[in-house]
Protein backbone atom coordinates (compact mmCIF):
# COMPACT_ATOMS: atom_id res chain seq x y z
CA UNK A 1 0.00 0.00 0.00
CA UNK A 2 2.53 2.51 0.63
CA UNK A 3 4.49 1.90 -2.97
CA UNK A 4 1.19 2.73 -4.23
CA UNK A 5 0.46 5.89 -2.43
CA UNK A 6 3.98 7.46 -2.65
CA UNK A 7 2.71 6.85 -6.76
CA UNK A 8 0.08 8.43 -6.26
CA UNK A 9 1.64 11.55 -4.85
CA UNK A 10 4.25 11.45 -7.38
CA UNK A 11 1.97 11.37 -10.06
CA UNK A 12 0.35 14.17 -8.80
CA UNK A 13 3.43 16.38 -8.28
CA UNK A 14 4.58 15.60 -11.82
CA UNK A 15 1.77 16.31 -13.05
CA UNK A 16 1.29 19.18 -11.08
CA UNK A 17 4.32 20.94 -12.26
CA UNK A 18 4.32 19.65 -16.07
CA UNK A 19 0.90 21.35 -16.67
CA UNK A 20 1.58 24.71 -16.53
CA UNK A 21 4.97 23.93 -19.16
CA UNK A 22 2.47 22.12 -21.25
CA UNK A 23 -0.25 24.93 -21.38
CA UNK A 24 2.42 27.77 -22.15
CA UNK A 25 3.36 25.23 -24.86
CA UNK A 26 0.10 24.84 -26.18
CA UNK A 27 -0.48 28.70 -26.39
CA UNK A 28 2.51 29.32 -28.03
CA UNK A 29 2.17 26.97 -31.22
CA UNK A 30 -1.77 27.99 -31.28
CA UNK A 31 -2.85 24.54 -30.05
CA UNK A 32 -6.65 26.20 -28.22
CA UNK A 33 -9.67 25.66 -28.28
CA UNK A 34 -11.72 29.07 -29.07
CA UNK A 35 -14.82 29.78 -28.37
CA UNK A 36 -18.22 29.24 -30.41
CA UNK A 37 -19.96 26.72 -31.73
CA UNK A 38 -20.01 23.31 -29.59
CA UNK A 39 -17.42 24.69 -27.05
CA UNK A 40 -18.77 25.94 -24.06
CA UNK A 41 -15.67 27.95 -22.81
CA UNK A 42 -16.17 31.90 -23.43
CA UNK A 43 -12.49 32.31 -24.27
CA UNK A 44 -9.43 30.42 -25.36
CA UNK A 45 -8.60 27.60 -23.41
CA UNK A 46 -4.91 26.06 -24.09
CA UNK A 47 -5.48 22.03 -25.17
CA UNK A 48 -3.05 19.30 -24.76
CA UNK A 49 -3.52 18.61 -21.42
CA UNK A 50 -2.56 15.22 -22.02
CA UNK A 51 0.91 15.76 -22.55
CA UNK A 52 1.02 16.16 -19.29
CA UNK A 53 -1.06 13.46 -17.72
CA UNK A 54 0.94 11.05 -20.04
CA UNK A 55 4.35 12.19 -19.07
CA UNK A 56 3.13 12.36 -14.68
CA UNK A 57 1.52 8.82 -15.71
CA UNK A 58 5.24 7.13 -16.37
CA UNK A 59 7.38 8.49 -13.48
CA UNK A 60 5.84 6.32 -10.79
CA UNK A 61 6.51 3.39 -13.41
CA UNK A 62 9.91 4.15 -13.82
CA UNK A 63 10.93 5.63 -10.44
CA UNK A 64 9.13 4.02 -7.27
CA UNK A 65 7.67 1.02 -8.63
CA UNK A 66 11.20 -0.47 -9.63
CA UNK A 67 12.51 0.20 -6.37
CA UNK A 68 9.69 -1.55 -4.50
CA UNK A 69 10.38 -5.54 -4.48
CA UNK A 70 7.28 -6.62 -4.52
CA UNK A 71 5.68 -3.97 -7.16
CA UNK A 72 8.74 -4.46 -9.44
CA UNK A 73 8.38 -8.14 -9.46
CA UNK A 74 4.44 -7.72 -10.49
CA UNK A 75 5.64 -5.71 -13.49
CA UNK A 76 7.98 -7.99 -14.81
CA UNK A 77 5.98 -10.96 -14.73
CA UNK A 78 3.43 -8.59 -16.56
CA UNK A 79 6.17 -7.08 -18.66
CA UNK A 80 4.47 -8.33 -21.79
CA UNK A 81 0.64 -6.54 -20.63
CA UNK A 82 3.15 -3.36 -19.65
CA UNK A 83 4.93 -3.13 -23.26
CA UNK A 84 1.47 -3.43 -24.83
CA UNK A 85 0.20 -0.72 -22.33
CA UNK A 86 3.12 1.78 -23.12
CA UNK A 87 3.11 1.58 -27.34
CA UNK A 88 -0.73 1.39 -27.37
CA UNK A 89 -1.14 4.58 -24.92
CA UNK A 90 1.42 6.68 -26.59
CA UNK A 91 0.12 5.66 -30.47
CA UNK A 92 -3.45 7.24 -29.29
CA UNK A 93 -1.44 9.97 -27.07
CA UNK A 94 0.36 10.94 -30.10
CA UNK A 95 -2.80 10.91 -32.88
CA UNK A 96 -4.71 13.33 -30.19
CA UNK A 97 -1.47 15.69 -30.53
CA UNK A 98 -1.67 15.60 -34.03
CA UNK A 99 -5.88 16.38 -33.61
CA UNK A 100 -5.25 19.12 -31.01
CA UNK A 101 -2.88 20.62 -33.22
CA UNK A 102 -3.67 20.39 -36.68
CA UNK A 103 -6.95 18.25 -37.14
CA UNK A 104 -6.69 14.55 -38.06
CA UNK A 105 -10.04 12.72 -40.33
CA UNK A 106 -12.50 10.83 -38.16
CA UNK A 107 -11.67 8.02 -40.26
CA UNK A 108 -7.93 8.04 -39.33
CA UNK A 109 -8.75 8.60 -36.01
CA UNK A 110 -11.02 5.50 -36.05
CA UNK A 111 -8.25 3.61 -37.60
CA UNK A 112 -5.42 4.20 -35.54
CA UNK A 113 -7.84 3.39 -32.09
CA UNK A 114 -8.47 0.00 -33.55
CA UNK A 115 -4.54 -0.24 -34.52
CA UNK A 116 -4.02 0.51 -30.69
CA UNK A 117 -6.39 -2.31 -29.39
CA UNK A 118 -5.04 -4.65 -31.40
CA UNK A 119 -1.53 -3.99 -29.75
CA UNK A 120 -3.80 -4.27 -26.46
CA UNK A 121 -4.79 -7.93 -28.01
CA UNK A 122 -1.48 -9.17 -29.14
CA UNK A 123 0.23 -8.25 -25.35
CA UNK A 124 -2.30 -9.98 -23.73
CA UNK A 125 -5.33 -7.45 -22.75
CA UNK A 126 -8.29 -10.03 -24.62
CA UNK A 127 -11.55 -10.70 -23.18
CA UNK A 128 -11.44 -14.32 -24.08
CA UNK A 129 -15.07 -14.44 -21.26
CA UNK A 130 -17.68 -12.15 -19.94
CA UNK A 131 -18.44 -13.64 -16.58
CA UNK A 132 -22.28 -12.63 -15.43
CA UNK A 133 -22.12 -12.42 -11.69
CA UNK A 134 -24.47 -15.47 -10.44
CA UNK A 135 -25.13 -16.71 -14.32
CA UNK A 136 -23.44 -17.86 -16.56
CA UNK A 137 -19.81 -17.43 -18.03
CA UNK A 138 -19.88 -16.91 -21.71
CA UNK A 139 -16.40 -18.05 -23.43
CA UNK A 140 -15.68 -15.07 -26.78
CA UNK A 141 -13.56 -17.93 -28.74
CA UNK A 142 -13.10 -16.91 -32.06
CA UNK A 143 -14.72 -13.39 -31.10
CA UNK A 144 -12.51 -12.61 -28.45
CA UNK A 145 -10.49 -10.22 -31.03
CA UNK A 146 -13.18 -8.03 -32.15
CA UNK A 147 -15.01 -7.94 -28.60
CA UNK A 148 -12.05 -6.41 -27.29
CA UNK A 149 -11.54 -4.09 -30.04
CA UNK A 150 -15.24 -3.11 -30.02
CA UNK A 151 -14.68 -2.43 -26.07
CA UNK A 152 -11.47 -0.51 -26.64
CA UNK A 153 -12.81 1.65 -28.87
CA UNK A 154 -15.80 1.90 -27.14
CA UNK A 155 -14.35 3.21 -24.10
CA UNK A 156 -11.75 5.56 -25.76
CA UNK A 157 -14.42 7.54 -27.47
CA UNK A 158 -16.62 7.30 -24.68
CA UNK A 159 -14.23 9.70 -22.65
CA UNK A 160 -13.62 11.81 -25.69
CA UNK A 161 -17.08 12.38 -26.23
CA UNK A 162 -17.54 12.90 -22.72
CA UNK A 163 -14.64 15.49 -22.88
CA UNK A 164 -16.98 18.79 -22.98
CA UNK A 165 -17.00 20.77 -19.93
CA UNK A 166 -14.35 21.76 -17.52
CA UNK A 167 -12.77 18.96 -15.18
CA UNK A 168 -15.55 16.39 -16.23
CA UNK A 169 -13.66 13.63 -18.51
CA UNK A 170 -10.56 13.83 -16.06
CA UNK A 171 -13.11 13.81 -13.31
CA UNK A 172 -14.96 11.23 -14.52
CA UNK A 173 -11.74 8.65 -15.41
CA UNK A 174 -10.67 9.66 -11.98
CA UNK A 175 -13.60 7.43 -10.57
CA UNK A 176 -13.34 4.65 -13.00
CA UNK A 177 -9.84 4.44 -11.97
CA UNK A 178 -10.46 4.34 -8.47
CA UNK A 179 -13.13 1.83 -8.80
CA UNK A 180 -10.21 -0.40 -10.79
CA UNK A 181 -7.39 0.31 -7.81
CA UNK A 182 -10.02 -0.81 -5.10
CA UNK A 183 -11.13 -4.20 -6.59
CA UNK A 184 -7.44 -4.46 -8.33
CA UNK A 185 -6.26 -3.87 -4.06
CA UNK A 186 -8.49 -5.92 -3.04
CA UNK A 187 -7.69 -9.16 -4.88
CA UNK A 188 -4.08 -8.34 -4.63
CA UNK A 189 -3.91 -7.87 -8.52
CA UNK A 190 -0.93 -5.47 -7.93
CA UNK A 191 -0.42 -4.43 -11.95
CA UNK A 192 -3.76 -3.11 -11.77
CA UNK A 193 -3.32 -1.18 -8.85
CA UNK A 194 -0.19 -0.02 -9.63
CA UNK A 195 -1.56 1.17 -13.05
CA UNK A 196 -4.43 2.94 -11.19
CA UNK A 197 -2.33 4.89 -8.71
CA UNK A 198 -0.43 6.41 -11.36
CA UNK A 199 -3.48 7.58 -13.36
CA UNK A 200 -5.49 8.78 -10.45
CA UNK A 201 -2.15 10.51 -9.55
CA UNK A 202 -1.71 12.31 -12.80
CA UNK A 203 -5.50 13.00 -13.22
CA UNK A 204 -5.44 14.85 -9.91
CA UNK A 205 -2.71 17.06 -10.53
CA UNK A 206 -4.19 17.93 -13.75
CA UNK A 207 -7.77 18.54 -12.30
CA UNK A 208 -6.07 22.06 -10.18
CA UNK A 209 -6.08 23.22 -13.47
CA UNK A 210 -8.48 21.95 -15.56
CA UNK A 211 -11.54 22.39 -12.99
CA UNK A 212 -13.94 25.15 -13.73
CA UNK A 213 -13.20 27.91 -15.14
CA UNK A 214 -10.34 25.43 -16.78
CA UNK A 215 -6.83 27.23 -17.69
CA UNK A 216 -5.78 24.01 -20.15
CA UNK A 217 -7.65 21.12 -21.84
CA UNK A 218 -6.62 17.61 -21.95
CA UNK A 219 -7.83 17.52 -25.60
CA UNK A 220 -7.53 14.35 -27.50
CA UNK A 221 -4.53 13.56 -26.46
CA UNK A 222 -5.78 13.32 -23.00
CA UNK A 223 -9.43 11.81 -23.37
CA UNK A 224 -7.68 9.00 -26.13
CA UNK A 225 -4.52 8.35 -23.85
CA UNK A 226 -7.04 7.71 -20.51
CA UNK A 227 -9.71 5.77 -22.41
CA UNK A 228 -6.97 3.25 -23.84
CA UNK A 229 -5.55 3.25 -20.06
CA UNK A 230 -8.43 2.84 -18.73
CA UNK A 231 -10.03 0.28 -21.73
CA UNK A 232 -7.16 -2.03 -21.47
CA UNK A 233 -6.82 -2.68 -17.39
CA UNK A 234 -10.59 -3.12 -17.40
CA UNK A 235 -9.78 -6.39 -19.70
CA UNK A 236 -7.20 -7.90 -16.71
CA UNK A 237 -10.05 -8.92 -14.58
CA UNK A 238 -11.75 -8.81 -10.89
CA UNK A 239 -11.08 -12.05 -9.47
CA UNK A 240 -8.30 -14.00 -8.46
CA UNK A 241 -9.74 -17.33 -10.51
CA UNK A 242 -8.93 -15.81 -13.69
CA UNK A 243 -7.40 -13.14 -15.67
CA UNK A 244 -9.12 -13.56 -18.84
CA UNK A 245 -12.46 -13.32 -17.27
CA UNK A 246 -13.84 -10.07 -17.33
CA UNK A 247 -17.19 -9.50 -15.36
CA UNK A 248 -19.26 -7.11 -17.57
CA UNK A 249 -20.97 -5.64 -15.14
CA UNK A 250 -17.79 -3.88 -13.14
CA UNK A 251 -16.56 -2.27 -15.94
CA UNK A 252 -19.75 -0.82 -17.31
CA UNK A 253 -20.58 0.58 -13.97
CA UNK A 254 -17.24 1.86 -13.74
CA UNK A 255 -17.65 3.82 -16.86
CA UNK A 256 -21.38 4.20 -16.62
CA UNK A 257 -21.58 8.15 -17.23
CA UNK A 258 -19.67 7.94 -20.24
CA UNK A 259 -20.96 4.99 -21.90
CA UNK A 260 -24.63 5.84 -21.36
CA UNK A 261 -23.52 9.62 -23.07
CA UNK A 262 -21.97 7.94 -26.01
CA UNK A 263 -24.66 5.15 -26.23
CA UNK A 264 -27.90 7.60 -26.14
CA UNK A 265 -25.52 9.71 -28.43
CA UNK A 266 -25.34 6.79 -31.37
CA UNK A 267 -29.32 6.21 -31.14
CA UNK A 268 -30.24 9.87 -30.78
CA UNK A 269 -28.13 10.36 -34.33
CA UNK A 270 -29.77 7.12 -35.54
CA UNK A 271 -33.12 8.34 -35.06
CA UNK A 272 -32.92 11.58 -36.22
CA UNK A 273 -31.12 10.15 -39.26
CA UNK A 274 -27.97 11.94 -39.03
CA UNK A 275 -24.37 10.54 -39.46
CA UNK A 276 -23.53 8.43 -36.29
CA UNK A 277 -20.21 10.17 -35.98
CA UNK A 278 -21.65 13.74 -36.14
CA UNK A 279 -21.05 16.71 -34.09
CA UNK A 280 -24.13 17.81 -32.01
CA UNK A 281 -24.81 19.61 -28.87
CA UNK A 282 -27.30 16.59 -27.26
CA UNK A 283 -24.76 15.01 -24.56
CA UNK A 284 -25.55 14.47 -21.02
CA UNK A 285 -23.16 17.97 -19.99
CA UNK A 286 -24.68 20.01 -23.04
CA UNK A 287 -28.86 18.88 -21.84
CA UNK A 288 -28.18 19.96 -17.91
CA UNK A 289 -26.38 23.38 -19.46
CA UNK A 290 -29.45 23.96 -21.49
CA UNK A 291 -31.54 23.38 -18.78
CA UNK A 292 -30.08 26.49 -16.91
CA UNK A 293 -27.36 24.98 -14.52
CA UNK A 294 -24.16 26.40 -13.82
CA UNK A 295 -21.27 24.97 -15.99
CA UNK A 296 -19.77 23.82 -12.26
CA UNK A 297 -23.05 22.58 -11.38
CA UNK A 298 -23.40 20.49 -13.97
CA UNK A 299 -19.84 18.60 -13.45
CA UNK A 300 -20.76 18.29 -9.47
CA UNK A 301 -23.91 16.67 -10.55
CA UNK A 302 -22.41 14.00 -12.79
CA UNK A 303 -19.64 13.26 -10.59
CA UNK A 304 -21.79 12.38 -8.16
CA UNK A 305 -23.61 9.64 -10.13
CA UNK A 306 -20.03 8.70 -11.13
CA UNK A 307 -19.46 8.41 -7.51
CA UNK A 308 -22.21 6.22 -7.01
CA UNK A 309 -21.49 4.09 -10.09
CA UNK A 310 -18.11 3.98 -8.63
CA UNK A 311 -19.32 2.47 -5.18
CA UNK A 312 -21.94 0.35 -7.32
CA UNK A 313 -19.12 -1.38 -9.17
CA UNK A 314 -17.03 -2.22 -6.27
CA UNK A 315 -20.19 -4.05 -4.49
CA UNK A 316 -20.94 -6.22 -7.77
CA UNK A 317 -16.91 -7.56 -7.85
CA UNK A 318 -16.74 -8.14 -4.20
CA UNK A 319 -20.33 -8.34 -2.63
CA UNK A 320 -22.85 -11.72 -2.33
CA UNK A 321 -25.81 -12.50 -4.14
CA UNK A 322 -27.41 -10.07 -2.30
CA UNK A 323 -25.21 -7.09 -2.44
CA UNK A 324 -25.06 -7.47 -6.12
CA UNK A 325 -28.22 -6.98 -6.50
CA UNK A 326 -28.80 -4.48 -3.55
CA UNK A 327 -25.82 -2.22 -6.02
CA UNK A 328 -27.38 -2.85 -9.41
CA UNK A 329 -30.51 -1.29 -7.84
CA UNK A 330 -29.09 1.38 -6.91
CA UNK A 331 -27.19 2.14 -9.74
CA UNK A 332 -30.69 1.98 -12.05
CA UNK A 333 -32.33 4.25 -9.65
CA UNK A 334 -29.36 6.66 -9.92
CA UNK A 335 -29.49 6.23 -13.88
CA UNK A 336 -33.10 6.88 -14.15
CA UNK A 337 -32.87 9.53 -11.87
CA UNK A 338 -30.30 11.35 -14.27
CA UNK A 339 -31.89 10.20 -17.16
CA UNK A 340 -35.69 11.88 -16.42
CA UNK A 341 -34.01 14.79 -14.73
CA UNK A 342 -32.13 15.86 -18.40
CA UNK A 343 -35.07 15.19 -20.11
CA UNK A 344 -34.49 12.14 -21.96
CA UNK A 345 -38.11 10.74 -22.09
CA UNK A 346 -39.67 14.02 -23.50
CA UNK A 347 -37.05 13.59 -25.86
CA UNK A 348 -38.28 10.08 -26.46
CA UNK A 349 -41.84 11.12 -26.83
CA UNK A 350 -40.82 14.36 -29.24
CA UNK A 351 -40.02 11.88 -31.62
CA UNK A 352 -43.23 10.37 -31.87
CA UNK A 353 -44.35 13.83 -32.78
CA UNK A 354 -42.04 14.24 -35.61
CA UNK A 355 -42.94 11.17 -37.27
CA UNK A 356 -46.04 12.50 -37.62
CA UNK A 357 -44.66 15.66 -39.55
CA UNK A 358 -42.15 13.60 -42.11
CA UNK A 359 -39.52 15.79 -43.38
CA UNK A 360 -40.94 18.74 -45.36
CA UNK A 361 -39.89 19.50 -49.00
CA UNK A 362 -38.48 22.80 -48.09
CA UNK A 363 -36.04 21.07 -45.57
CA UNK A 364 -34.95 18.55 -48.06
CA UNK A 365 -34.01 21.28 -50.75
CA UNK A 366 -32.47 23.36 -47.52
CA UNK A 367 -30.51 19.78 -47.00
CA UNK A 368 -28.97 19.53 -50.48
CA UNK A 369 -28.21 22.98 -50.63
CA UNK A 370 -26.58 23.50 -47.21
CA UNK A 371 -23.28 21.13 -47.99
CA UNK A 372 -22.30 23.25 -50.77
CA UNK A 373 -22.36 26.58 -48.81
CA UNK A 374 -20.33 24.91 -46.41
CA UNK A 375 -17.88 23.79 -48.52
CA UNK A 376 -17.29 27.59 -49.94
CA UNK A 377 -17.27 28.94 -46.47
CA UNK A 378 -14.48 26.45 -45.80
CA UNK A 379 -12.30 27.67 -48.53
CA UNK A 380 -12.68 30.62 -48.84
CA UNK A 381 -9.31 33.50 -48.83
CA UNK A 382 -11.09 36.39 -47.34
CA UNK A 383 -13.97 38.29 -45.81
CA UNK A 384 -15.19 38.71 -49.30
CA UNK A 385 -15.25 35.42 -50.11
CA UNK A 386 -17.25 34.36 -46.84
CA UNK A 387 -19.68 37.20 -47.85
CA UNK A 388 -19.58 35.80 -51.40
CA UNK A 389 -21.14 32.14 -50.21
CA UNK A 390 -23.87 33.34 -48.01
CA UNK A 391 -24.68 35.41 -51.22
CA UNK A 392 -24.58 32.56 -53.41
CA UNK A 393 -26.29 30.40 -50.63
CA UNK A 394 -29.17 33.14 -51.20
CA UNK A 395 -29.15 33.57 -54.24
CA UNK A 396 -30.04 29.26 -54.88
CA UNK A 397 -33.67 30.04 -54.37
CA UNK A 398 -33.67 27.91 -51.42
CA UNK A 399 -33.16 30.76 -49.09
CA UNK A 400 -34.93 34.33 -49.94
CA UNK A 401 -32.94 36.65 -47.54
CA UNK A 402 -29.79 36.29 -45.55
CA UNK A 403 -29.12 39.42 -43.40
CA UNK A 404 -25.71 39.98 -41.41
CA UNK A 405 -27.30 42.67 -38.69
CA UNK A 406 -26.30 43.84 -35.25
CA UNK A 407 -28.02 42.07 -32.56
CA UNK A 408 -28.38 44.77 -29.79
CA UNK A 409 -29.84 47.89 -32.46
CA UNK A 410 -30.95 45.29 -35.49
CA UNK A 411 -28.60 47.30 -37.31
CA UNK A 412 -28.56 45.97 -40.67
CA UNK A 413 -24.83 45.49 -41.89
CA UNK A 414 -25.13 43.31 -45.06
CA UNK A 415 -28.34 41.96 -47.20
CA UNK A 416 -28.38 39.00 -49.82
CA UNK A 417 -31.72 37.83 -51.30
CA UNK A 418 -33.10 35.49 -53.84
CA UNK A 419 -33.79 37.35 -57.15
CA UNK A 420 -36.73 35.61 -57.76
CA UNK A 421 -38.75 36.27 -54.48
CA UNK A 422 -42.14 37.30 -55.85
CA UNK A 423 -44.08 34.37 -54.18
CA UNK A 424 -43.72 35.13 -50.44
CA UNK A 425 -46.20 33.34 -49.14
CA UNK A 426 -45.29 31.18 -46.00
CA UNK A 427 -42.15 33.15 -45.15
CA UNK A 428 -40.77 32.45 -42.16
CA UNK A 429 -37.51 33.91 -40.24
CA UNK A 430 -34.89 32.75 -37.94
CA UNK A 431 -32.29 34.41 -36.29
CA UNK A 432 -28.91 33.09 -35.17
CA UNK A 433 -26.11 34.46 -32.92
CA UNK A 434 -22.89 34.66 -34.92
CA UNK A 435 -19.75 33.35 -33.34
CA UNK A 436 -19.84 32.74 -29.35
CA UNK A 437 -23.84 33.67 -28.23
CA UNK A 438 -23.78 34.83 -25.08
CA UNK A 439 -21.13 37.69 -26.19
CA UNK A 440 -22.08 37.76 -29.69
CA UNK A 441 -22.64 40.99 -30.91
CA UNK A 442 -23.61 40.36 -34.40
CA UNK A 443 -26.11 37.77 -36.00
CA UNK A 444 -27.57 36.11 -39.15
CA UNK A 445 -31.01 36.07 -39.88
CA UNK A 446 -32.67 33.92 -42.82
CA UNK A 447 -35.65 33.94 -44.28
CA UNK A 448 -37.12 30.98 -46.43
CA UNK A 449 -40.41 29.57 -47.37
CA UNK A 450 -41.60 26.90 -45.45
CA UNK A 451 -45.01 24.59 -46.21
CA UNK A 452 -47.49 25.62 -43.82
CA UNK A 453 -45.38 28.32 -42.07
CA UNK A 454 -44.14 26.11 -40.01
CA UNK A 455 -40.26 25.44 -39.00
CA UNK A 456 -38.68 22.32 -38.33
CA UNK A 457 -35.58 21.46 -35.94
CA UNK A 458 -33.46 19.86 -38.81
CA UNK A 459 -33.90 23.31 -40.91
CA UNK A 460 -32.94 25.16 -37.44
CA UNK A 461 -30.44 22.65 -37.16
CA UNK A 462 -28.70 23.02 -40.52
CA UNK A 463 -29.35 26.95 -40.80
CA UNK A 464 -27.14 26.67 -37.77
CA UNK A 465 -24.44 24.88 -39.22
CA UNK A 466 -23.89 27.59 -41.95
CA UNK A 467 -23.50 30.16 -39.22
CA UNK A 468 -20.98 28.04 -36.98
CA UNK A 469 -18.81 27.28 -40.31
CA UNK A 470 -19.39 31.26 -41.32
CA UNK A 471 -17.63 32.36 -37.38
CA UNK A 472 -15.43 29.50 -38.44
CA UNK A 473 -14.41 31.53 -41.37
CA UNK A 474 -14.55 34.76 -39.86
CA UNK A 475 -12.40 33.84 -37.38
CA UNK A 476 -9.99 32.54 -40.03
CA UNK A 477 -9.82 35.84 -41.88
CA UNK A 478 -9.71 37.94 -38.41
CA UNK A 479 -13.38 39.33 -39.04
CA UNK A 480 -14.43 42.36 -37.27
CA UNK A 481 -17.57 40.73 -37.25
CA UNK A 482 -16.74 38.40 -34.27
CA UNK A 483 -15.40 41.18 -31.91
CA UNK A 484 -17.85 40.33 -28.80
CA UNK A 485 -19.99 42.70 -27.45
CA UNK A 486 -19.27 44.06 -23.88
CA UNK A 487 -21.88 42.51 -21.77
CA UNK A 488 -21.84 41.97 -18.16
CA UNK A 489 -20.28 39.20 -17.17
CA UNK A 490 -22.84 37.92 -14.32
CA UNK A 491 -25.45 38.37 -16.98
CA UNK A 492 -27.65 34.83 -17.45
CA UNK A 493 -26.30 32.73 -21.19
CA UNK A 494 -28.93 33.65 -23.65
CA UNK A 495 -30.25 31.27 -26.19
CA UNK A 496 -28.27 30.92 -29.63
CA UNK A 497 -30.88 31.34 -31.60
CA UNK A 498 -34.44 33.16 -31.47
CA UNK A 499 -37.77 31.28 -32.10
CA UNK A 500 -38.80 30.85 -35.92
CA UNK A 501 -41.59 33.76 -36.59
CA UNK A 502 -43.95 33.67 -39.80
CA UNK A 503 -43.60 36.82 -41.40
CA UNK A 504 -46.74 38.36 -42.61
CA UNK A 505 -47.04 38.39 -46.39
Amino acid sequence: MKAFLLAFVLAALASALLTPIVRRYAMRVGAVSRPGGRNVNEQSVARLGGIAIALAFFVPLLTIFPAASTVAGSLRAESQRLIGLVLGGVLLGAVGVADDTRGVRALYKLAFQVLAACIAFWFGFRIEAIQIPSIATVSMGFFALPVTVIWIVGVVNAINLIDGLDGLAAGIAFFAALTNFVVAFVTDDVFVAAIMASMMGSILGFLFFNFNPARIFMGDSGSYFLGYVLGTTATVGVSQKTSTTVSILVPMLALGVPLFDTLFSVVRRFLERRPIFSADRGHIHHRLLDMGLTHRRSVLILYGVSLVFTIAAVGVSLGRSWQVGAALCMASAVLIALVRFAGYFEYVRSLKGRRLFPRSTDTELLRHSVPTVLIALAESSDESDVFGALAGFAESGIVLEVELFVRDTNQLLQRWEASDGSNRSDVVCTEIALGNAPRAEHGIRFRWRSHGGHVRAESTLLLQLVVDATAKALLKHSSPFLVPARVDSDAPLADRSTPAMPIAT
